[in-house]
């Protein structure tokens, strides 16, 4: 992600969920005359709990730094105590914080859909949205090579960690992104044609199929962000490229007329952190999880002295160690190798960007 992008990113986090958005969405429930700002009484606390529980509301002494600056809610200030109606006693009045949205990173990610589907944003997605799940894309019509492709997906889950499979005819991804549209949030698209490349465009709204169905797989850009946060180099998204990407000589599990070898993309890592990488990646099975080569490209086929079958060419530098991972790029691999007649995928490296974390810990 370029410095643009980034500073984008970070002012939409800062500053979208003001207070004032927040009492336009709840009008009736403003607070009481003489209130701290932004605040709520335990009644208003529990009619908002019943009236938004995809709102998580936490008491201010709760809230931490990040939790304010985000949601501008007032400095922590001390409720007052109030004289009771029994004499010599007296009652705390207790308010709560306006309310924290469980996902936040929502918020950017439809951002970034926006750009893309704007044309603004055409690039790889490699390093974009850092910590927030990515996928690879299919698009086929409904029927053999539909049903054919969802049993090479169960048959073969680490090159094809299958997420989700949309409604027949819909482009709306309902259990990653209620508000994306996948004929258009893809930053680039490939069509093939008899099980040839046909073209890449950046809109496939008018070749989208009426009885399409889409899947969603697990893209190992996901864990870039866990990558960076352990301070392991991402030299592709450093020199702004995309990843580069082979095709092996491991067979997939064949099913129905699917068949093909598996594709993967090449990291170059410091030796010294090969076993933290290992660990981190590992975690992510839902994106093809860890290596499935680390070190040997010869004995999977692979000549890095070559240009990659898709994406950029990186250097490998002494103190590095190669290290392969099962691809997303497999399905298209596999649909020319399958001669399928018509189908749409993301094109190689630029994904699509849901609104689920990269863990699905959301």
């Amino acid at each position: 992600m370029n410095t643009q992008d980034d500073i984008t990113c970070r002012d939409l986090t800062e500053t979208t969920i003001t207070a004032e958005v927040l009492r336009n969405v709840l009008p009736s429930l403003q607070p009481q005359e003489g209130s701290p700002a932004n605040t709520f009484t335990e009644s208003e606390f529990q009619k908002l709990q019943a009236a938004m529980p995809n709102l998580t509301l936490r008491p201010p002494d709760t809230q931490t730094e990040d939790d304010a600056k985000l949601l501008n809610i007032c400095e922590s200030w001390e409720p007052p105590e109030r004289p009771s109606l029994l004499e010599g006693q007296t009652t705390t009045l207790n308010w709560y914080g306006a309310p924290r949205f469980n996902n936040p990173d929502i918020l950017v990610t439809q951002k970034f859909r926006q750009r893309v589907r704007s044309g603004e944003f055409t690039g790889p997605t490699n390093g974009v949205c850092p910590g927030m799940l990515q996928c690879n894309l299919v698009v086929l019509p409904q029927g053999t090579f539909a049903f054919d492709f969802l049993l090479f997906c169960q048959r073969n889950p680490q090159a094809c960690p299958l997420l989700e499979v949309c409604d027949i005819g819909s482009a709306i991804p309902t259990l990653l992104a209620t508000t994306a549209d996948l004929r258009t949030d893809c930053p680039k698209y490939a069509v093939y044609r008899n099980g040839k490349l046909h073209e890449e465009r950046i809109d496939v709204t008018d070749i989208w199929p009426k009885n399409s169905v889409a899947f969603l797989i697990g893209c190992s850009f996901s864990y870039d962000g866990a990558l960076q946060k352990a301070g392991i180099p991402l030299r592709s998204a450093e020199q702004g490229k995309n990843v580069p990407m082979y095709r092996t000589n491991l067979p997939c599990r064949p099913a129905g007329r699917m068949k093909g070898n598996i594709v993967v993309s090449m990291k170059p890592i410091p030796a010294l952190q090969i076993s933290k990488h290992v660990e981190i990646t590992s975690q992510f099975r839902h994106t093809h999880g860890g290596p499935l080569c680390i070190g040997r490209p010869d004995i999977i086929g692979i000549d890095l002295n070559n240009p990659p079958d898709w994406g950029d060419h990186v250097n490998v530098l002494p103190d590095e160690v190669p290290v392969f991972h099962a691809c997303g790029v497999t399905p298209q691999s596999v649909l020319m190798d399958s001669q399928v007649p018509f189908a749409i995928t993301h094109a190689a490296g630029h994904m699509f960007v849901t609104d689920r974390r990269a863990d699905l810990s959301d």
